[in-house]
């Protein structure tokens, strides 16, 4: 293995130390994004009940909720604003949405950039083997292929690493945008419903919003007797 990665180069260096760092978000990643720890059932319909059940909540519940997962944290904000109008309540949900959407989409933007950067980096030392045969060519002329040996696997083998490294990344780049994506769809259909269930509760019934109208008083009717008798 040692020999490999001297035969292709000093950038075999680089390409080394993001397949590093793509493996280890790679593993990062998946333990974060179970859906357990995303949106877990049981929370949800917790802030459900507490939503539909029309009283304000208990801090105590909602400091439970928030630490739960990434999805108590949006339903949490939703509970903290239920006694207030519904347009607040959906902004205050639409704000920590976004937080949370920024925290699940974590070294993505730096798995991506490997998966972009690694074949570069291939490119480069296919260019760099590509020099150092042209020099040999230059010096020995086109005589011994074994002195051209060395720049041609220089060529191919960080080649051969970079888009080594650059596939999986790639794909688990995809992959995780996916899943993400689905989790943030998720969680405003959750928030939605949340929104609907304390709207419901605080809107008055019709019974009770119905005032009664005060009975009509009727004008007594004129007397029906003609002028005064002669």
């Amino acid at each position: 293995m040692f020999e490999f990665l001297k035969a292709g180069g000093f950038l075999m260096l680089p390409i080394l130390i993001c397949s590093v760092i793509a493996l280890a978000i790679v593993i990062e990643r998946f333990i974060t994004l179970k859906a357990r720890n995303i949106i877990p059932e049981n929370i949800i319909s917790k802030a459900h009940k507490i939503a539909a059940s029309g009283q304000a909540p208990d801090k105590k519940d909602i400091d439970s909720i928030r630490k739960s997962s990434l999805v108590g944290k949006v339903l949490a904000a939703g509970l903290e604003s239920s006694q207030l109008p519904r347009h607040i309540m959906k902004e205050n949900l639409e704000e920590t949405g976004r937080h949370v959407a920024h925290e699940m989409d974590k070294y993505m933007t730096a798995l991506g950039t490997i998966a972009s950067v690694t074949p570069l980096l291939g490119l480069l030392g296919t260019v760099v083997g590509m020099i150092e045969v042209f020099s040999v060519i230059t010096k020995l002329g086109v005589g011994s292929p074994s002195d051209l040996a060395g720049g041609i696997s220089t060529a191919l083998i960080t080649t051969a690493a970079g888009i080594s490294v650059a596939v999986p990344s790639l794909i688990f780049h995809r992959y995780f945008k996916g899943r993400i994506n689905d989790y943030v769809v998720r969680m405003e259909q959750e928030a939605l419903k949340l929104v609907e269930l304390a709207s419901e509760k605080l809107r008055p019934s019709p019974v009770s919003s119905t005032k009664a109208k005060p009975p009509v008083r009727r004008r007594p009717a004129p007397s029906a007797s003609g002028g005064s008798a002669g």
